[in-house]
């Protein structure tokens, strides 16, 4: 079975593709504590239908990362983007038309060391219908380089800025209805390492969370518009992590895998552009947790729900004594059930009664 495949099963299984309850009739019974069964009811006739899609998916692989930096020299780091316009689905039946860096979200996460030269190149996709450009928060210089960026479809732009402070930042396309850009997916995270490298680890991972302000209601079928209204009022549609609703883990890509034993490091990146993330893992703990990736801090220690601010990040590290899914949300647990936002680590491995015994003598 294909992972779209289980994907669209999964969500159709736990009764989130119905809208009816969504659109503001009853909900129906709950089915576990982080979806809701819906009534069946028939959906308003309120969006055209769905449209054809240009890709398969927007969620980005969340292994997709550069390998940690083991030089003890400072370097020229060579970066390509393109800027996208994509019609892709958020759930089955539900499509929009994202806005993305090479087409996924979050963008490509960017790796450098402190000392390091970012050589940015920028492409506008000469399909593309609006003017794109791209902000870094590691970046010092008039709008983070977004002036420098600044390119039409079918333009190109060029910006070389060196990093020189530590950390996980965010940047974001920063035109006119900056966040417009940011919400149809344009935002990404650039990571600098100290000199001193970060300490090793079996696997890292990397998501990102933003809204999705739309024409429709969560789950209703048909092709979404974006919703400056709601965008105001800041009432999203979705809330969701890497672009598509309930993308990452068991129900959707399967692609954050570990063994118990082993350990990890999350970059987690807030789009934004308006809600404050509270990032909590079901099932575990954050054994550290760096606040707005800010690495050069000692971290906290065993968190359980850590304040990720919509234009930033944090990095957290987790370790796996027993098996089964620990699932990663935004505690405010609606923007879960109800508008998407949830990722899932799939720990494979042998039970340790000691730590978790589910059926005691």
């Amino acid at each position: 079975m294909s992972s779209s495949t289980s994907r669209r099963t999964f969500l159709q299984a736990v009764g989130v593709g119905s809208a009816a309850a969504l659109a503001g009739c009853t909900i129906g019974s709950q089915h576990d504590d982080l979806s809701v069964v819906e009534n069946e009811m028939e959906s308003p006739a309120s969006l055209s239908p769905a449209a054809s899609v240009d890709v398969d998916r927007v969620a980005a692989d969340p292994r997709d990362i550069p390998a940690p930096i083991t030089r003890t020299e400072p370097a020229t780091i060579e970066v390509e983007m393109e800027t996208t316009e994509v019609t892709a689905e958020v759930e089955p039946g539900v499509t929009f038309t994202y806005m993305t860096f090479d087409g996924q979200i979050p963008g490509p996460m960017v790796r450098a060391r402190v000392g390091d030269t970012v050589d940015l190149t920028i492409r506008n996709n000469e399909e593309n219908s609006m003017v794109h450009n791209v902000d870094f928060h590691a970046c010092r210089g008039p709008g983070g380089g977004a002036e420098a960026t600044t390119v039409a479809p079918g333009e190109e732009a060029r910006l070389r800025f060196q990093v020189t402070y530590p950390g996980a930042f965010v940047y974001h396309c920063a035109v006119a209805n900056v966040d417009y850009h940011i919400s149809a997916g344009m935002f990404g995270l650039i990571v600098v390492e100290p000199e001193e490298g970060l300490p090793e680890v079996d696997h890292e991972f990397y998501l990102g969370q933003h809204e999705l302000y739309t024409t429709g209601a969560a789950g209703e079928e048909g092709h979404h518009e974006f919703d400056f209204a709601a965008m105001a009022a800041e009432e999203p549609t979705y809330v969701l992590m890497n672009g598509e609703k309930y993308a990452i883990g068991p129900q959707g890509y399967d692609e954050m895998q570990v063994n118990t034993g082993e350990t990890v490091r999350l970059f987690y990146a807030v789009g934004g552009p308006n809600l404050t993330s509270a990032f909590h893992p079901i099932g575990s703990v954050w054994d550290e947790v760096w606040e707005q990736g800010a690495i050069a801090s000692q971290p906290d220690r065993f968190v359980q729900t850590t304040p990720v601010l919509p234009g930033s990040s944090c990095i957290a590290t987790m370790s796996f004594p027993v098996p089964g899914p620990v699932k990663l949300v935004d505690h405010a647990l609606s923007r879960v059930a109800r508008k998407g936002c949830l990722a899932v680590i799939d720990v494979q491995g042998p039970e340790d009664t000691t730590v978790f015994d589910p059926e005691p003598a």
